[in-house]
Parts: C-alpha cells; sequence; structure tokens
C-alpha cells in the first residue's frame, strides 16, 4: 500500500510538472505572437503614416499632370496603404502559423510522445500532399508575389488573357474580376500568365482628322492645336487630361484624303470620351472655318469624286 502512494505522488508531480511546462509553453507562444503580431501592425501603420505624411510636409505636384500621373500608377496614399495592409494581414497569418506548429511540437515532446515517427509520417504525407497541391502552392506564391510588386489592385482594369474586366477582389489564391457584361470571372493567380493593367500609367486618346488633301495642312494643324488647347483649358476636363492635346502632324495621304493625327494623354481608361469630345469639337472648328471634308466616294467603286 505505501508503495501504491509512492507511485501515485510521482505520478502526481509529473503531471503537475508537465502540466505546468505545457501552460509555461502556451503562455509563451501566446505572447511571442501577441509581440510580433504588435510589431507587424506597428511596421504596417509606420510605413503607412510615412507614405502620407503630415499634410504639410507632403510633397505637392508641381502641375496637374503630376498629380494625376501619381493617382494613375498608383502610388498615391490609398493604394500604397491597401498593399501595407494586405502585406500585413499575410505576414500575421503566416507568423500564426508557425507558432502554433512550435508550440503543438513542443507539447508532444514535453508530454513524452515520440516525435521521429511522427516526423517521418508528416514528411512523407508533406511529399505526398506537394505533389498533389503542386497547383495550390503556386496560385499562393503567384499571388503573394502580385501583392508585393502591386502588379494590379482592387478598382484596376486589367486583361490577364482569359478575361478583361474590373478587379473586383485579390486573394492569395483567386483573383475575381467583372467584366464589361457584367459576368464574373475567378482567376486563379498561378494560371495568369500575362496580365495587361489598363489602369495604370495613362491612356491615350488618338483621333485621326480627314480633310481634303486640297486643304493647307498648317492651317489645318493649327486649328486642331487651338481646340485642344481649349479642351485642355475647360475646368470639365481639367482632372481628366494629364497634358494638352498633341497635334503631331499629317499620318497619311491617300488619293484626295489628307489625315491628321492627335494624340492626348489622359488618365486611365478615359481615352473614349476624350476621343468623343475631341471629334465633336474639331467638326465644330472644322464646319466654323469652312475646311472642306475629303470627297465622297462615287457609286462604291472606289474613285473619287470631283472635290
Amino acid at each position: 500500500m505505501p508503495q501504491f502512494w509512492e507511485e501515485w505522488s510521482e505520478v502526481q508531480q509529473t503531471l503537475v510538472s508537465r502540466g505546468l511546462s505545457i501552460l509555461a509553453v502556451i503562455v509563451l507562444a501566446l505572447v511571442a505572437r501577441w509581440l510580433i503580431h504588435r510589431a507587424i501592425n506597428s511596421v504596417v501603420r509606420t510605413m503607412t503614416a510615412r507614405h502620407a505624411g503630415p499634410e504639410n510636409e507632403r510633397p505637392r505636384s508641381s502641375s496637374r499632370g503630376s498629380r494625376l500621373f501619381e493617382q494613375a500608377t498608383g502610388i498615391n496614399h490609398a493604394r500604397h496603404s491597401q498593399r501595407v495592409s494586405t502585406l500585413g494581414s499575410l505576414l500575421r497569418s503566416v507568423v500564426t502559423f508557425v507558432i502554433t506548429l512550435v508550440t503543438l511540437l513542443t507539447i508532444m515532446a514535453i508530454l513524452g510522445l515520440p516525435l521521429g515517427p511522427l516526423l517521418a509520417s508528416a514528411g512523407v504525407g508533406g511529399i505526398a500532399l506537394g505533389f498533389g497541391a503542386q497547383a495550390l502552392v503556386k496560385d499562393f506564391l503567384s499571388g503573394v508575389f502580385m501583392i508585393f510588386e502591386d502588379q494590379y489592385g482592387v478598382g484596376d482594369v486589367i486583361d490577364t488573357g482569359e478575361a478583361t474586366g474590373t478587379v473586383e477582389e485579390v486573394g492569395l489564391r483567386v483573383t475575381r474580376l467583372r467584366d464589361a457584361n457584367g459576368v464574373v470571372w475567378y482567376i486563379r493567380n498561378g494560371e495568369i500568365i500575362r496580365i495587361g493593367n489598363r489602369s495604370q500609367g495613362w491612356s491615350t486618346a488618338t483621333i485621326d482628322t480627314s480633310v481634303s488633301y486640297a486643304e493647307n495642312a498648317e492651317r489645318v494643324i493649327t486649328l486642331l492645336r487651338e481646340v485642344g488647347e481649349q479642351l485642355a483649358a475647360d475646368p470639365q476636363w481639367e482632372d481628366t487630361l494629364i497634358e494638352a492635346p498633341n497635334v503631331v502632324g499629317v499620318e497619311s495621304i491617300t488619293g484626295t484624303t489628307m489625315t491628321i493625327r492627335t494624340i492626348a494623354k489622359c488618365v486611365p481608361n478615359a481615352h473614349f470620351g476624350v476621343q468623343r469630345e475631341l471629334r465633336e469639337r474639331i467638326k465644330a472648328a472644322l464646319d466654323a472655318a469652312g475646311i472642306s471634308p475629303p470627297p465622297p466616294l462615287v457609286g462604291g467603286t472606289g474613285t473619287m469624286g470631283n472635290p
């Protein structure tokens, strides 16, 4: 009987000792997770605040074009904050996973469970799972690099090759976008080979104006420049045009038709509206100046009528 109580006392001491050790490991893991998460949050806030800066210390753009360019290329505060927050969330998830895994292995070691066979089985299972989950890992890594490199963000219009539309959500595995017809596309990040981002940088509006070959080219070019300057000075288009439209000159001469090209640099995805507005203004200016259009085709045979 005394031997039983001695053995029971040893068991109690072992349980208490291991229990205290397990409790200490869990507490240390929670504290470590809290400290690392706090450090990550602090870094995220610092990077966000540093990019924004105090209003009186933030560098101001010297021109309207510079301001619009910063907005178009995604280097403004909102885009930067979005990317930093996403990376911070990813780092917190990775830290939580690593700390949880280390804590479980430590507790198993304290309980005296054999880790060798378990780790060997986990290694074999990991290899098998790795072969089966290659696509998942590829999607995940591609998503990380897409976010880190800021290839696109929510609200951007992109061309992935499979579909073209506006990005609604950027995940680590799947990107969701909606095309012009309202169809929602879910595209795995690992399957995206190329990306055309139509919302970074700027768009180019190209307008070709065809007039009669008999017209004076310099006169028409001067008129088109005046139309472009008027559009650039219009407050309604002030936040759309990055710079005043540029008349590059005579693009082509075909038969009795002379074509003069105008190029306007504008914010992303606004080039269609700029093209329509410029065509309307150019048409009105040509009519007011009495500039003749190209002669019409006669009878659809490809021959030109008299000017």
